[in-house]
């Protein structure tokens, strides 16, 4: 039997949280650059946006809200629509490419999942938590099966949570620049104008929890879809 103390696993998780929130900001904002890119504007790949080197997308910010809030952001790609021939479908997409790269992440994460709580039920493993905080896992199989689910299962709540809350329309996130289409210039660039009261306002509502029902709901709608899809995969 294989004792852990909840202090010591505590370390191990705020780690793997940090490597998955690296590993998901990086390729989100690749995401962006890239469509960007397929889209005529090299900026990206000019400012050498176009790189899985976390370093070069870190927000410090926007990754502290995400260890400790579940929502976040990075450093936003320079995209310059001046090169797309269609400027407002064009930001549009290039936007939306940030956010479906964390949905696709989240999907294949919850998919491993699904499969690794699968084959710790039919192959006889056991884990879970006691009631003084200690980790209790029989056999080191177990081990390894714990510790991947925890991995692939925060993986999967991170980057749902990061795709819904930079699809919010308004500054710095993902889903002002998808506001961009729908608005006229005049009413686009007047709300702009007012893009760091809007930040301030947001790191306001992030403190005082005032967007987790409305986000919670959302990502609850998308874990709610994912299980439907998993449930058509073989053995599920």
């Amino acid at each position: 039997m294989f004792n852990f103390e909840f202090n010591a696993f505590s370390i191990i998780q705020i780690l793997l949280q940090a490597i998955i929130v690296l590993f998901s900001l990086t390729v989100h904002e690749v995401a962006h650059g890239y469509a960007a890119y397929k889209l005529g504007d090299p900026t990206a790949r000019n400012f050498g946006r176009l790189t899985l080197n976390p370093l070069k997308h870190l927000d410090p910010m926007g990754a502290i809200c995400m260890l400790l809030f579940r929502f976040g952001w990075a450093k936003p790609v320079p995209i310059n629509t001046r090169y797309f021939k269609k400027p407002k479908r064009d930001m549009a997409l290039s936007a939306a490419a940030g956010p479906l790269s964390n949905l696709i992440m989240a999907l294949i994460a919850y998919i491993i999942s699904a499969y690794i709580w699968y084959f710790n039920e039919s192959g006889g493993y056991h884990f879970g938590w006691t009631l003084y905080g200690e980790l209790i896992i029989r056999t080191s199989a177990g081990t390894w099966l714990y510790l991947l689910n925890y991995f692939f299962d925060t993986f999967f709540i991170l980057n749902i949570s990061l795709a819904v809350f930079n699809l919010i329309p308004i500054p710095p996130l993902d889903g002002s620049r998808v506001l961009y289409v729908l608005l006229p210039d005049h009413a686009y660039f007047g709300v702009m104008k007012y893009e760091r009261h809007i930040q301030i306002a947001l790191f306001v509502c992030l403190w005082l929890g005032l967007l987790d029902g409305v986000l919670n709901t959302v990502v609850n709608a998308f874990e709610m879809l994912f299980r439907f899809v998993t449930h058509l995969l073989p053995l599920l």
